[in-house]
């Protein structure tokens, strides 16, 4: 048995001490053990499936990307860990929500509602794999992708038989960028923001759709089995972390408070002990609940 893998064993017998876990266009890259390939599915997203060399049907995962992110998302978590998942034969789906990375439609159209409708294409897309198993099926969300992944998850709590969390907190006020913002917008349909890193350009209605969906009443809508993960030093999704923990609904749950971490694991620092922990441990989480 692996470190990593111990170390998930060690936070699932915690936990239940403490509580009772579209068409394909191109071949993109051939890894070791996996095929990778762009997809565009419905609505004009464009997505990357990972499909490992091995026997089907197998599990599979659809990853959904936060703000301001896209497909592979910062530091190329998700492609790495679509790679780690791979050496475990679980299959993967990476989409970029519509008006980000490759998607059709420009970031000033991008809603909430309109993110969890592309969960849902996603998914779907996903589950219609002839090497896919639709009953072990999980959804990872990062950040807002997080909240998205709960939202979709209360919705059809069939789909995922497993769902993680990485540095997703609670509800996200309209005047997160910002109050000034939010006025500009309001008064002229859309506003240019610039996050430091980039810039985006948000409609109204971004805003407003902030307040469609109450992450509280949407998470105990899902009864499968859920991993939290939050850097210590990450306000917010820290403090989450122990409430989603406690109101998970299904019997099988965990939770991995990374010592140090901040809302991205570190993943743009020369040390990747970190961010390599956090995608290693998730990739044994899934292999575990979707056994």
């Amino acid at each position: 048995m692996n470190t990593i893998r111990r170390v998930l064993v060690s936070l699932l017998v915690i936990s239940s001490l403490m509580l009772a876990a579209a068409g394909q266009i191109a071949l993109a890259q051939q890894g070791r053990g996996f095929n990778e390939y762009a997809v565009t599915l419905e609505n004009g997203i464009a997505a990357i499936v990972n499909e490992p060399e091995a026997e089907g049907p197998m599990p599979a995962v659809l990853m959904l990307h936060g703000f301001a992110s896209h497909k592979d998302e910062v530091g190329d978590m998700y492609k790495r860990l679509a790679a780690a998942l791979a050496e475990q034969s679980i299959a993967s789906l990476r989409l970029d929500f519509r008006g980000w990375g490759e998607s059709a439609g420009g970031m000033e159209n991008s809603t909430v509602q309109g993110m969890v409708e592309d969960a849902e294409v996603g998914y779907n897309y996903l589950a219609s794999l002839e090497f896919v198993d639709a009953e072990r099926i999980g959804v990872i969300g990062f950040s807002l992708g997080g909240r998205i992944a709960i939202v979709s998850a209360a919705q059809h709590p069939d789909w995922y038989q497993t769902m993680v969390l990485w540095s997703t907190g609670g509800n996200i006020p309209p005047d997160f960028l910002g109050q000034e913002n939010l006025d500009a917008a309001r008064a002229n349909g859309q506003v240019t923001v610039d996050l430091g890193w980039r810039e985006v350009t948000l409609g109204v209605g971004f805003f407003e759709s902030l307040e469609l969906y109450d992450v509280e009443s949407e998470y105990v809508k899902y009864d499968g089995s859920v991993f939290i993960v939050a850097g210590a030093e990450d306000p917010d999704p820290a403090e989450y972390l122990q409430w989603y923990l406690d109101n998970a609904q299904g019997a099988l749950r965990a939770a991995y408070l990374v010592e140090g971490g901040d809302h991205i694991y570190a993943v743009l620092t020369d040390d990747q002990t970190m961010a390599e922990s956090v995608i290693e441990t998730t990739a044994d989480w899934f292999a575990l609940a979707l056994d």
